[in-house]
Order: C-alpha cells, then sequence, then structure tokens
C-alpha cells in the first residue's frame, strides 16, 4: 500500500530517531569502558610506576633498559619530580652503559639549564668520571704498553671536572673523590710531559726539553715526575752553556730532594730492547 507523502515523512523522520537513539544509546555503554581502560593505563603506565621500573632495572644492572624507561619518563613527564631526579639518574646509566658522548651531553645540558640546582656537582663529577684515564685494553696490557708515552687526550678534560667540584663544591660527598682522581691525573699528566722532555733529550733537542721539564715542575708542582724533570734542566742548561740557570736549579734541587742529581736514573739511555 502507497503511503501519502505526509506519511512517508514520518516514518522517515521516525527512523532516523530510533537510529539515533541506538547510536548514543550504544555510545554512552562504551564511554565508561574507554574511562576505564585510560585510567588502567594511566595507573600502569603513570611517572611513578616508569620510575620504579627505571629503578628496579638500575638495581639489576640492566642499564640500557634503565635508559629506555628513563629517556620515556622524561619525555613523557617532563615537569614531574620523577623526571628531574630521571634526569640525574640517565646520566649515572649512560656512564654505566659505556655510552661516554650521551653521558657528556647530558651532563652538558644538565649543568647548563640548571647552574644553581643543589644536585649540578654530581653532573659534574659523571662528567669527570667519563673522561677519566681509561685503562689499558688486554692488547696493552700483553705487550706491557708505556701509557704515558701516550697523549692524555680526556685526562686533561677530567682534571678540569674534578677541579670543580673540589674548588666549587668542597662540602660535596663527591670532592674527595674528585680529590684523589685529581691527583693521579696530575701525576699521568705531568708523566706525559716527562716522556717528551726525554724525546726531546734523546735528540739532543736540549731547549725543547729544558721547557718542557719547567712546563711540567709549574704546572705540576707535587707530582713524583718534577725530580726527574729539575735533573733534565739542570743537564739541558749545562748543554747549552747556561751555568747560572743550571747551579741555581741544583739548589732547587738540593732543597727538595736528598742525593746528588748524578744519582738520577740516566734518561738518555735507552733500554736494550728498543731498537730505535
Amino acid at each position: 500500500m502507497l503511503l501519502s507523502r505526509s506519511a512517508s515523512v514520518r516514518v522517515a523522520v521516525l527512523i532516523a530517531a530510533v537510529t539515533l537513539g541506538s547510536s548514543a544509546l550504544t555510545g554512552c555503554k562504551l564511554l565508561p569502558e574507554r574511562f576505564r581502560h585510560e585510567k588502567k593505563a594511566a595507573r600502569t603506565s603513570g611517572p611513578e610506576i616508569m620510575y620504579g621500573r627505571a629503578e628496579q632495572d638500575m638495581r639489576g644492572q640492566d642499564f640500557a633498559a634503565a635508559i629506555k624507561s628513563l629517556e620515556a619518563l622524561i619525555a613523557r613527564f617532563p615537569f614531574t619530580p620523577q623526571a628531574r631526579q630521571a634526569r640525574l639518574d640517565l646520566l649515572y646509566s649512560y656512564y654505566r652503559a659505556h655510552e661516554t658522548e650521551s653521558a657528556i651531553d647530558a651532563a652538558d645540558t644538565f649543568i647548563r639549564e640548571n647552574p644553581t640546582h643543589p644536585r649540578v656537582d654530581y653532573a659534574w663529577y659523571i662528567k669527570g668520571l667519563v673522561d677519566f684515564e681509561r685503562t689499558p685494553n688486554k692488547i696493552e696490557k700483553l705487550f706491557r704498553a708505556d701509557l704515558n708515552a701516550r697523549p692524555p687526550q680526556t685526562a686533561r678534560r677530567a682534571f678540569a671536572s674534578f677541579r670543580k667540584v673540589v674548588e666549587d663544591f668542597p662540602k660535596s660527598d663527591y670532592a674527595a673523590d674528585s680529590r684523589l682522581r685529581m691527583i693521579y691525573l696530575r701525576n699521568r699528566l705531568a708523566d706525559y710531559d716527562l716522556s717528551v722532555a726525554r724525546y726531546y733529550v734523546r735528540r739532543g733537542a736540549w731547549v725543547g726539553a729544558a721547557q718542557r721539564s719547567r712546563q711540567l715542575i709549574e704546572q705540576f708542582d707535587g707530582a713524583p715526575a718534577v725530580r726527574e724533570a729539575q735533573v733534565i734542566m739542570i743537564n739541558c742548561y749545562e748543554r747549552l752553556g747556561q751555568k747560572e740557570l743550571a747551579d741555581r736549579t741544583r739548589q732547587v734541587f738540593a732543597a727538595n730532594y736528598s742525593g746528588d742529581v748524578a744519582a738520577v736514573k740516566d734518561v738518555t739511555k735507552k733500554p736494550w730492547w728498543k731498537v730505535f
């Protein structure tokens, strides 16, 4: 049976109303479920939970996993207390994971953005640890390579970072260890300068040897290498005919060290195993 135009309109409106009502009911039914899912996700991936996972990874020495958790926490919740602590933990995790470039970049960023932070001394300390002189590798240990003859490279940067901790944060928990590392690095740098002075002596470059020895004495006073550096200076001044400078240096040596200058090892003598 055919419907009139007005009846057809009423039927269409009724169908549309029923359809909208069904959609609304379905939406109302699904809405709480979506909220429940988001609430559950927030409970399982909030800043506290994410930081807890990172802490667990660090305690388990899984620093690669800790780095991922800490980076994700900082990216998602950058202004939370957990993110502020995560930035410091990230420095340590990079350091322990041997990601040296990332550790240095993160430390520099933290220092630049938080110059008055109460833990900025820790950032300087970690930066010093990363740059701290590496130990010999297996090949170097096997052949007993002389590391003093190798250019110091990062040792000077490490020394500067530790000095920052000692001088600017004398009450820091890391000041004592930084001071001990500075002593080691001072001796390491002095030994390198001494090896250069010896090189000049073996080749008869008396001016260069004297200058390098004087630089060593001025910059690394107290290092064991200073004793031999003074002996080199005396010998070089005598070779150059500078008797007054030689006598003056000899007096300084006598005032600081017992024994005669001649008793010090002859640095110009080559070991038997060195052909060149």
